[in-house]
Formats: C-alpha cells, structure tokens, sequence
C-alpha cells in the first residue's frame, strides 16, 4: 500500500530535512526557495529576494526565463533524449548555431562545466600526441593558483584549495600548477616541449573575482601561440555575457583555441556544456573515444540555442557593462565609507565582489550575507571574507540601484 505523507511547509523543517537525509557537502544560507522570476526569487513563507548569486553566474537571462522555458517544453513534448547511438533532428543546427555564434570550427557538446573542462584536457592531450609529436603519456597541462573548474579528480588534482583535494589522492600526473597573473612563471613553465596547453579563467570566479592586469591574459595567449601551445580558456562562469562581452576574452581582442562554455548556456534551465575548438584539434578525437549519454540531446539544444538567442536580442553583455561600472561606483563609495569594513572593490561586468577586511576564518562576510538575506538581497560568501555579487544580466538600472541601497545600509549599519 502506498503511504502518502504531507510535504513539510516551512523553511526549518525543509532544511532539517535536507540535513538528515542529503550528503553534507553544502553550507548554503539558511533561505528555503521555491520559485523564481527574473531576478527575484521566493521563499516558501513567500518572501521576495533580490538573487545576486545567479546560481554561480548559470541564470544570467534571469529565472525563468519566459522563451527559453517555452522552448523546454515544447521540446520535452516531443522528444528528449536519443543517445548519440542515433542522429536527432536538432544536434546538427544546433552545432552550427553555437560555432557560428562564437566562430569556431566544430562544438563538442556535453552537460556539466566539470565535463567540459575534463572534454578539454582530453582534446589538448589527444592534440598533443598526434599533431604537435610530444612522446606518448608526456603532455603536461598548465595550471594556475587559485582556479576551480569542479571537483572530479582531475579537477582537483589541478586544485590548490585543500578543502578541494585534501584526502582523495592520488592525483592525476601530468599537471603543472603555476602563480596567476604571472608571465614569467608561465614563460619559464612554456620552455618545457611537452607542454600540450595552459588552461586558465579569464576571472577567477570561485577564488574571489580575481580580475588580472590588463596585459595578462593577451601575453599568455601570445606566449602560448609562439610555443605551439593550447590556450585553454575556461569561460564557465565568465562567458554568456557576465563580463560585459559575449566572452571575458573579447575585452582583450583574442580567441582562444579551446573555449570551455556552461552555466548560463542553458539559462539556468538543465545542465548544459560545451567545448569548441578548431577542426585540427577537435578531429583528433574519433568514434568510441570520448562521448556522454546525454551530451547533445534535444531538449539541450533547443534550450541553448534559445538560451543564446535572448542574450543576443536583449542586449545582455550591453548591459552588463553598463550596470557593473554602476555598481562598482556605488560599493568604491560605500568602501569610502567604511574602509574599516570593506578592503577592496572588483570586477568586471556583473561578477563583483567586495573584499571584507578580515581574515578568511572570520564570520563577518557570513554575517554580513544574513543581514543582506533579512534585508531582501541574497548573496553568498566565497574563501571566507569574499562576498560574490552576480545578479542576472537582465537586472535593470532602477533594480540595481535598489540593490546597492540595500547592501549600502547593511554596511553603514554592521
């Protein structure tokens, strides 16, 4: 007999429940939501937040976005998964959308932003050994500081977090781990012939919104393409537009050989990756040899290619641009104002975060996040004393300003 059972309403007793039966690999702020729209989000009591997290930059068109959940269901009527056993009717222009939307030769399509970095450092290696001649199982890959791409194994066999590699060794061999924003670590570490690829964000996100000089990321590509390496740009969280152009790269006038994509490709909607390359290094890899069950399926490409179409028609990088160097006017401001509080003030776009003048084990920047969450504006701390903030592109100007009138009088009042 089947047993029904009424589905707890409120917050505490939904997070007691999640606390008793999920894994404890998450310390999220205590909000319960259940619905979201646009840049808003409710909780189940039915309270209204400003959402400046965006899921880790994934809803950059906002929640719910009215065409791309159209196009999810009209598509999930129809059809959803095949394998790639079979052709489906959408793979193939969506294929052709994406390169043609970023200007790439061929797309490999997959679903998560970890799967995607994995996808990428198969291709340079393959690349490594059957175009550039390095001697079997001697591609090395470059690393710097500071990056997070996920947490498989080989993601943090690249990690210098310990909370991300501490006890689940062995590692994967063949990575390099240098300084970030540091050319003369990466020119010595590009003497090495068996260097496959440097694999870099253009911003670290999850480290803190670490924006590098200006010449960084130009020279490194430069060096890299001088050497006969592979630049790898990781644009997970810094592509879709967050950074005030289509990709973070664009600001610095270069396109990377191997593009990583995920997040906001979808909208937010279902996991959705991709990785676009050259026809000389994409066609390394034949049948058999790298693939996923739901890599490509047709609910994923009719959601992206929707996905792309309103950053495109909404002007999202345009505004991005716009509202970042607003917000980050009104929080140099606000640092001026309590420069006991806030010791630093970056980004770029809409990734931002305000650095707290205290050190990464102290519960301020926590505290701070609650007091926004009371306030109506939901915001998560990151390495301790960061707090990350990253509305959905679609924010409009009288929205952000509210927002920093938010943030404002928590500050003036912590």
């Amino acid at each position: 007999m089947e047993v029904l059972t009424a589905a707890p309403a409120r917050s505490s007793e939904l997070m007691e429940l999640e606390d008793r039966y999920n894994a404890h690999n998450y310390h999220p702020i205590p909000v319960v939501l259940e619905r979201g729209s646009g840049v808003h989000v409710w909780d189940v009591e039915g309270k209204q937040y400003y959402d400046f997290l965006s899921a880790y930059s994934a809803v950059n068109q906002g929640h719910c976005h009215p065409r791309i959940i159209k196009a999810l269901t009209e598509q999930a009527q129809k059809l959803t998964l095949t394998s790639r056993a079979f052709y489906n009717n959408l793979l193939g222009e969506y294929a052709q959308f994406i390169t043609e939307y970023f200007g790439y030769d061929r797309v490999l399509p997959m679903n998560t932003g970890v799967e995607g970095g994995e996808t990428a450092i198969k291709l340079a290696r393959k690349w490594a050994y059957e175009v550039k001649g390095i001697p079997a199982n001697q591609a090395k890959i470059i690393f710097v500081e500071g990056n997070f791409w996920g947490r498989t194994l080989a993601a943090i066999s690249a990690s210098t977090d310990p909370s991300s590699f501490k006890n689940y060794g062995p590692y994967m061999p063949g990575f390099e781990i240098i300084p970030y924003n540091d050319i003369p670590a990466l020119e010595k570490a590009l003497q090495d012939p068996n260097v496959a690829a440097f694999m870099v964000e253009p911003i670290q996100g999850e480290a803190g919104v670490f924006v590098p000089d200006e010449a960084y990321l130009p020279t490194a590509f430069k060096l890299c393409r001088e050497r006969n390496v592979l630049f790898i740009a990781d644009e997970v969280q810094t592509g879709i537009a967050r950074t005030g152009k289509l990709l973070c790269c664009d600001h610095h006038g270069f396109k990377p050989d191997i593009l990583i994509l995920g997040k906001a490709l979808s909208g937010g909607v279902l996991p959705v990756s991709a990785v676009l390359s050259s026809d000389e290094v994409m066609l390394t890899i034949k049948p058999g040899e790298h693939g996923s069950t739901f890599g490509g399926n047709p609910l994923a490409c009719a959601v992206a290619t929707e996905a792309l179409k309103v950053v495109t028609d909404e002007k999202l990088a345009e505004n991005a641009e716009k509202l970042g160097k607003i917000f980050r006017a009104r929080m140099v401001e606000l640092q001026q104002q309590r420069p006991d509080l806030i010791a630093q003030v970056r980004g770029k776009g809409l990734l931002n975060a305000v650095v707290i003048n205290d050190t990464e084990d102290s519960k301020t920047a926590w505290n701070i996040c609650l007091q926004l969450a009371e306030n109506g504006l939901l915001a998560k701390p990151t390495h301790g004393n960061i707090i990350r903030f990253a509305p959905p592109l679609v924010i409009t100007e009288s929205q952000m300003d509210e927002c920093c009138g938010i943030i404002q009088k928590v500050f003036l009042s912590f």
